[in-house]
Order: structure tokens, then C-alpha cells, then sequence
């Protein structure tokens, strides 16, 4: 098991659409503890492959949630959600970050609930349903593999912020990264 390197916006990677898990096997389960590990690092809760540069349609979550710790993995994930907002997200109640965002929140809107089905390393059917932050989370994970980030989702003047903040941060190419447990903690210090 390995922490592995989080690849940070601007990187074409992450904008890329994951390709379905074909093969079960012993490389499969480590690579999903590779993203558990990585994930811990990072004190986040969620990470999808692309994110470390892996082009495979699985993610990790692990939240703590009103009901308790929420840990677990999707492989080939597909979702349902209730409806998404179309109105301005509330900046205290909807803020959002992301590992490949590194130390930046914006308001997002989402749904307030969200189910994801896939497969396990095993290839056998799992299903996680959640409201609030664990509905939160699925969405945002399942976007990654979609080949979005978070960004994408804002509207007005979270969107031209955002933009502005990527400009700023000079986040417009390739090969940008961060090692979770080595370099500062872009959330936490």
C-alpha cells in the first residue's frame, strides 16, 4: 500500500472520463487500499482514481456522517440523485473542497440525496444511498469519473471566483501535484 501523489486542477487527468473496471483481481484490491491510504493522508472524504492519475472507474469514501462513520468504495459507479438546485448555494451550508483543489471552498449545489450502484473488487453489486454530506460526497466522487471537478458545478459569482482562483494559483497545466503526509496540508495547517 501506498500514499500516492494528488493531482491538482488544470491537469487534463481530471477532466478526463474514468473507463470502466474490466479486471478482478489481487492488483484491483490494492489499488482501492492504495486510495484508502492516500485518502487518509489527505484527511478527505472521498477520492476517485483519476485524481491520483489512474484512469479507472472506482472511487473510496469515508466520512463521518449524523449516522456515524461512512466508509466504503464503488467500482464502475453509476448514480441517481433527487433534484439538483438550480438556485444560488448557500455560502455556510453548501461550501465544498476538493484534494485536487487544494485549501479552497467554494458553495456548490447538490442534491439532497444521491444513491450510487457498482460493483465491488470482487465484481458483486454494492449500493450506497445517503442524504447531506454522504449524498454530497457520492455526487462529488462520481463527478471526478466523470471527468468534473467541483468547479464545474458553480454558478454566478462563485464560478468567476473560481476561475480567477485557478488563473491565480497558475493551476492551467499539466503535472501539478501534492503529496498527502509530505507536503504542507493545503486544508489542515
Amino acid at each position: 500500500m501506498a500514499v500516492r501523489p494528488i493531482l491538482i486542477a488544470g491537469d487534463p487527468r481530471l477532466s478526463t472520463p474514468a473507463v470502466p473496471v474490466t479486471e478482478f483481481d489481487a492488483e484491483l484490491a490494492a489499488f482501492v487500499e492504495d486510495l484508502f491510504e492516500t485518502n487518509t493522508a489527505a484527511r478527505g472524504a472521498g477520492l476517485a482514481a483519476n485524481q491520483i492519475g489512474d484512469p479507472r472507474a472506482v472511487f473510496v469514501y469515508d466520512l463521518v456522517t449524523a449516522d456515524g462513520r461512512q466508509r466504503g468504495y464503488v467500482i464502475n459507479p453509476s448514480i441517481e440523485t433527487s433534484e439538483i438546485p438550480e438556485t444560488m448555494p448557500d455560502p455556510d451550508s453548501n461550501a465544498e473542497g476538493c484534494l485536487s483543489v487544494p485549501g479552497e471552498w467554494f458553495p456548490t449545489g447538490r442534491a439532497d440525496w444521491a444513491e450510487v450502484t457498482g460493483v465491488d473488487i470482487h465484481n458483486q453489486p454494492v449500493s450506497v444511498a445517503g442524504t447531506g454530506y454522504l449524498a454530497r460526497c457520492l455526487q462529488h466522487e462520481t463527478d471526478h469519473l466523470l471527468g468534473h471537478l467541483y468547479l464545474d458545478r458553480l454558478i454566478g459569482r462563485n464560478k468567476r471566483a473560481a476561475k480567477k482562483m485557478i488563473k491565480a494559483n497558475g493551476w492551467t497545466e499539466a503535472g501539478r501535484s501534492w503529496l498527502p503526509g509530505q507536503d504542507t496540508d493545503p486544508f489542515h495547517d
